[in-house]
């Protein structure tokens, strides 16, 4: 049992992005250029307001970035978002 265990922890660590440069496996930025976000907000009787819905549009390259050294890791960004859950 304990060496199924072992394998799942092996398998589960061969699909981490890890930087290269700083060896983070854990904290990660993804930058997007030129975005169009657009918030629909609604006035409440007292005069604030409540952000209702809103959306975003990317119009520029999308970057990953390591989140210890601020290496580019966008080589990885194709893995990254197929990771997203």
């Amino acid at each position: 049992m304990q060496q199924k265990n072992m394998h799942l922890k092996d398998h589960q660590a061969a699909n981490l992005i890890s930087c290269p440069s700083c060896g983070n496996d854990e904290d990660f930025f993804e930058v997007a250029e030129n975005v169009i976000i657009t918030t629909h907000y609604l006035q409440n009787p007292d005069g604030s307001f409540t952000p209702e819905e809103d959306s975003s549009q990317i119009l520029g390259p999308v970057r990953l970035i390591c989140g210890e050294c601020e290496e580019d890791l966008t080589a990885f960004h194709q893995r990254f978002t197929e990771m997203l859950f």
